[in-house]
């Protein structure tokens, strides 16, 4: 309704445009080539306003035609230029969708419409690459890499290429060339990193690491994490050389992540070496009550070297309460106990964890408890038979491999932070570090009735028996 009022009110003005240019007065004398004409004024004002507007439809239709090779021209450029990236980005979705061979027929079909246009051929790139034909990616990641806008996504696609060929070196050469291009390229970063951290060189991971942008919540929790798990390693390594050195890292690594177990094992060791006992303890206590770990338990009785055995029981029993408030305690408050042959509260240890299908560990225990308290062999070997079959305790575990000791790294994947304390599921093969580290306070042999033989053999039969998943 609207339109039509604007139409109907155009209509009515132009109509009385033109009734005033008629009624105008006067005349208009014209001779021209021996002719005479007098139109009325208003008159001849309408016609030369009706002469322009022929004059100018004319000379736009002439300009139409002259111009109408270069607008097909055009348009055929437009059209081609469509079918390109409708044929590119039909490309790129065939290529994540697994169709490479589909994916890299429309790249072809983009890079004939679009000649110079970098994405279609690094589309084929990716399609050669996904189709195992390596030559031809090679000599397009080549060629895109002149190109500075490309240059990153190419080195990104060698980099792919070297790794699945197993070409390590020249991976890592790509890598490199991409940091130097764009320091922060997420995927160069992780690739000189990891290659950092399979080598030992814990000074060059931990600077790269804290040169890492972190901007979300989430990136900056993974930053300090990875930087104590660097921090702690870089402790590791120097704990037996130089104990110094590897406490400050340690306390870094626990400034960063206050609760991080093998940072505060390092520490605390280090401490009790050094003769300070209450550092080590009270580093310990503040760790044990948020993780309750049970190494932080043991290292706790241990803290003071050359202590006795009732000492360390006296030591953990401040430590963990009666009854202990959760399994580790009790494991560790077990120990202590029977190290010091107080097999009444080693009982009371267990007495909540050793009824209703009891762990390994607790079997083991019950087993030196009945042994050493009630010389009771019969009773000692029911409990060694069900250590056979009972689940196990928490082990540091990663990708299918046990350890006695955390480790920085995978001994599988080479992945950094990959040990977890957790129960193992199906470990294929358990890394022995054998006793204590030399840095570590050893606790003294106890005088108890040494443990039965079968103790020893169940507890080797049950390591290497399959888990109970019930």
């Amino acid at each position: 309704m609207i339109r039509l009022a604007y139409w109907l009110v155009i209509s009515l003005l132009v109509t009385a445009g033109i009734a005033w240019l008629i009624s105008l007065p006067g005349v208009l004398t014209v001779e021209m080539l021996g002719m005479r004409m007098q139109p009325r004024l208003g008159v001849a004002a309408l016609a030369a306003i009706v002469a322009v507007f022929v004059i100018i439809l004319v000379w736009g239709i002439v300009r139409r035609v002259i111009a109408a090779p270069y607008y097909l021209a055009r348009r055929s450029r437009e059209r081609r230029k469509d079918l390109g990236f409708n044929a590119l980005s039909d490309g790129f979705i065939a290529l994540q969708a697994g169709d490479a061979l589909r994916a890299r027929a429309l790249a072809r079909e983009a890079r004939g419409n679009l000649p110079r246009n970098a994405a279609a051929q690094l589309l084929e790139a990716r399609a050669d690459l996904a189709l195992g034909d390596m030559h031809s990616a090679r000599e397009h990641y080549r060629a895109l890499i002149s190109n500075r806008k490309t240059a990153l996504a190419a080195l990104s696609g060698l980099y792919d290429q070297a790794r699945q060929q197993g070409r390590i070196d020249a991976a890592l050469t790509f890598a490199q060339k991409a940091l130097d291009i764009s320091p922060q390229a997420p995927w160069a970063r992780e690739a000189v990193f990891d290659d950092m951290t399979r080598q030992g060189r814990w000074d060059e991971a931990a600077r790269m690491v804290a040169e890492e942008q972190a901007i979300t919540r989430e990136e900056k929790q993974r930053k300090r994490r990875r930087l104590a798990v660097v921090e702690t390693a870089r402790a590791q390594l120097a704990e037996g050389s130089d104990p110094n050195d590897a406490l400050e890292h340690a306390l870094a690594a626990l400034k960063l992540v206050p609760d991080f177990v093998p940072a505060a094992l390092i520490a605390a060791r280090i401490y009790a070496n050094r003769g300070e006992a209450r550092r080590a303890m009270s580093l310990l206590r503040r760790v044990w009550r948020a993780t309750s770990h049970p190494d932080i338990g043991t290292l706790y009785a241990n803290a003071v070297p050359g202590a006795s055995a009732v000492d360390r029981l006296k030591r953990v029993r401040e430590l963990i309460d009666l009854p202990p408030a959760n399994k580790a305690g009790a494991l560790v408050l077990a120990r202590a106990a029977i190290d010091a042959f107080d097999w009444v509260l080693a009982r009371q240890a267990l007495a909540n964890y050793s009824s209703a299908n009891p762990s390994q560990a607790v079997c083991l225990m019950m087993a030196e408890i009945e042994e050493g308290e009630n010389a009771d062999k019969g009773k000692a070997r029911d409990w060694m038979n069900r250590a056979v079959r009972a689940p196990r305790e928490p082990m540091w575990t990663a990708d299918g491999i046990t350890a006695d000791e955390w480790e920085p790294l995978s001994p599988v994947t080479g992945k950094l932070d990959a040990f977890e304390w957790r129960v193992p599921t199906s470990a294929v093969a358990t890394r022995t570090n054998g006793a204590l580290p030399p840095s570590m306070p050893k606790a003294p042999e106890s005088a108890s009735t040494p443990t039965p033989p079968a103790v020893v053999e169940a507890a080797t039969a049950a390591t290497d028996a399959p888990e109970n998943r019930t």
